[in-house]
This record gives C-alpha cells, sequence and structure tokens, in this order.
C-alpha cells in the first residue's frame, strides 16, 4: 500500500476572527457518497503515533457498511476492526446541507463514545476535502479527510492533521477500499 501524496488540500481561508471559513465546490450534491452505498474490505495504514515525527505504521483489515438515511441527505457507516486482539468499532455519521452544499462528517468510536467536531467539506472532481478545527494531545490543530473517488471500486479515504493552521500536513491514516457487495 502506498500513499497518495499527488493530490494537494485546497488552499484554506479564514475569517477576521481566525476562524476556518469552508465554501463548498459548484458540482457539490447529496449524491456525491452515492459510490459509497454497500459493504466493503479496508486495507488500513495508520501511523503508529500521530503528531511525533513517528514513521512506524500499522497495517490491518477491517470491514464498512453505508447505507443512506433522511432521503438521501445523510449516511451512516459501520467500521468493523480488531486492535490487539479486542473488538473495535467506529460509526460515521455524514450529513449534506441542500443550502449551503456542505457535507458535516461526524466520527464516533467505541472507545471515546463521543461524536467528533464535523469535519467540512465537498467533492470536486471526485475528490472530496473536509477540514476543521480540533484539539489533540492538548494541542490546537486541523483536521483533514480526504476522499479520493477517482476509482468508485477501489476509493481511498486518509486522514491528516496539521499543527500550524495548514501549512503542513502529517497524514497518519489510509484507507484502501474494495466493494464487497
Amino acid at each position: 500500500m502506498t500513499n497518495n501524496d499527488t493530490l494537494k488540500l485546497p488552499k484554506l481561508f479564514f475569517d477576521e476572527n481566525g476562524e476556518l471559513v469552508i465554501t463548498a465546490s459548484a458540482t457539490s450534491s447529496k449524491h456525491d457518497f452515492d459510490f459509497f452505498e454497500g459493504m466493503w474490505k479496508l486495507q488500513n495504514r495508520k501511523l503508529k503515533t500521530r503528531l511525533n515525527h513517528c514513521t512506524e505504521w500499522i497495517e490491518f483489515e477491517s470491514t464498512q457498511k453505508m447505507y443512506k438515511v433522511l432521503n438521501g441527505i445523510g449516511n451512516i457507516d459501520n467500521f468493523l476492526a480488531t486492535f490487539d486482539g479486542q473488538p473495535f468499532e467506529g460509526m460515521t455519521v455524514r450529513l449534506f446541507n441542500p443550502k449551503t452544499k456542505l457535507w458535516s462528517i461526524y466520527w464516533a468510536d467505541s472507545n471515546e463514545g463521543r461524536l467528533d467536531p464535523p469535519v467540512l467539506g465537498s467533492f470536486e472532481n471526485n475528490v472530496g476535502h473536509f477540514i476543521t478545527k480540533d484539539t489533540f494531545n492538548g494541542k490546537n490543530i486541523l483536521v483533514a479527510f480526504r476522499w479520493d473517488a477517482r476509482k468508485k471500486d477501489n476509493p481511498i479515504w486518509s486522514q491528516a492533521f496539521s499543527e500550524d493552521n495548514g501549512n503542513t500536513w502529517e497524514w497518519n491514516w489510509f484507507m484502501y477500499m474494495s466493494k464487497i457487495n
């Protein structure tokens, strides 16, 4: 498994109060995640630790099942894996706002039992970028999700953190997906 470093994150904009400004692409629609409906097998590549110059990757398999909700303006998926012999479950809720044309993506897992702040964004040319402010180990960071759906049956999801308002990014998790049904 290799990392796709040819795609760049879009330029970030902050308002006068330092808040992140996310604008939807002209083509953003409630159908952006239609390709992901169904059952998937995932090959994961995740940094062992984040934001400390780690170069050791952990690789593991998982499954994910996505289904639409709210008449198609939302979807939910369940991520199932095993870590250190223990079952792990993650859940994503994605909601499309028809007025702003932005997606909000929320994550929760069986370790934390809470919804993380949503990443916001949209797709353009079958690549989606979603970004938010968050904290990690007491540090203010930006979190980015990228959905590379140029190959609909083999999309790649990836996550990056930035400690410097998006000047540099650490890509720390990649999921290489294969459709099961």
